[in-house]
């Protein structure tokens, strides 16, 4: 099946809408409809001079937004983007897990959006956030495309312990498989007994052949020879495991680095791609992990996963801004259902808890 027509490369129909939820609570949990009179400042709110309309109280009287990201530029709404405004959006993104590099990025994007822009409704003011978080994600939202060739396609697994990296394997094994591809697991983690019996737990839920060892034995070797049974059977996609190499261990780094010599002797092309996957709760350390597997072995793709346990989502906007890696999947649970192709426009939307079609979570339209 050609790989540019298989339902792999694009999202699947109310994941975002999940998403949002998990991020904001249910409809986003927001105000966002709510206009505002540019007649106050900030010193002033929440009280104004009688006779005059309401302005939009200051973000702590107003009903919390259950993600920091979603309030964010609420401030704007009727007024001037100031450099009170500018130090709000700037905290609100750093407490999001941003690095300060990425957010002072959004704050200049931002400021010369909302400079040519009348933004009335607090709606109008997310509006702004989210088409400038979308100007960073969206070069790196570039879907996994399996090609025509070569066979086995070999995708290499990385991460630390606890990431999911196991489970984002088997979710992708059910995905790839439901395309219609040919699917194999190499348990390339050998250093944990549990990390092989989980994969072979996975590989019978998915009916997907699984290549194993005992614990202990060369990882390097159990790759290869999956690489070999894989070409044998004529499998389509080969998903090796890894064992969860901490970042700041030179053996460890080594270790992966022989796996991919290894994998070179049958394939010098191989892997074909190089994922990552990603704890969102771990913030920065999270992007420490990617640029440090980055330099030892080249990454070609990134999985964030636990989007739904603590991670607030800013940690990709900065892994967008620093890294040209791209972001092939995003997870948010424990079911296969519960991962899926990233989307540059989406994610944004759900961190801003605004749509995209330009309406508020309730309905409201907002300016164009």
């Amino acid at each position: 099946m050609p790989a540019d027509t298989n339902s792999g490369t694009r999202s699947r129909a109310g994941f975002f809408a999940r998403l949002k939820e998990r991020l904001l609570g249910p409809e986003g949990d927001t105000d966002a409809g709510t206009t505002a009179q540019p007649a106050a400042s900030p010193a002033t709110d929440p009280v104004v001079a009688a006779g005059t309309a309401t302005v939009v109280p200051a973000p702590s009287a107003r009903k919390p937004s259950r993600f920091r990201l979603g309030a964010a530029l609420d401030w704007l709404a009727g007024r001037k983007f100031d450099e009170q405004t500018a130090e709000e959006l700037e905290m609100h993104l750093l407490a999001a897990d941003v690095s300060l590099e990425t957010a002072a990025d959004i704050v200049r994007r931002v400021r010369k959006k909302a400079g040519g822009r009348n933004v009335v409704t607090i709606d109008d003011a997310r509006q702004v956030l989210r088409e400038a978080l979308v100007e960073i994600l969206e070069p790196r939202a570039k879907p996994l495309v399996i090609p025509a060739a070569p066979r086995p396609f070999v995708i290499l697994m990385v991460g630390v312990n606890g990431s999911g990296k196991t489970t984002t394997i088997g979710k992708l094994a059910r995905r790839l498989k439901d395309d219609g591809f040919r699917v194999m697991l190499a348990a390339g983690d050998t250093f944990r007994a549990a990390a092989i019996e989980q994969l072979q737990v996975w590989g019978e839920r998915n009916d997907v052949p699984v290549v194993a060892q005992q614990a202990g034995a060369d990882p390097a070797a159990v790759i290869y020879d999956a690489f070999e049974a894989a070409r044998a059977r004529g499998i389509d996609v080969l998903l090796a495991d890894t064992a969860g190499r901490l970042q700041n261990k030179a053996h460890l780094m080594q270790e992966l680095q022989k796996v991919v010599r290894v994998m070179r002797r049958l394939d010098p092309t191989a892997p074909h791609e190089t994922m990552i996957v990603l704890d969102a709760s771990l913030g920065q350390n999270a992007v420490a992990q990617a640029k440090q597997f980055h330099e030892a072995i080249g990454l070609t793709g990134i999985t964030m996963t636990k989007l739904d346990a603590g991670g607030k989502g800013g940690v990709l906007l900065t892994l967008a801004g620093e890294l040209k890696v791209p972001v092939r999947f995003i997870g948010i649970g424990e079911q296969a259902a519960d991962m899926d192709v990233f989307d540059a426009a989406e994610f944004a939307a759900a961190l801003t808890g605004t749509s995209l079609a330009g309406t508020s979570p309730g309905g409201t339209t907002t300016a164009a």
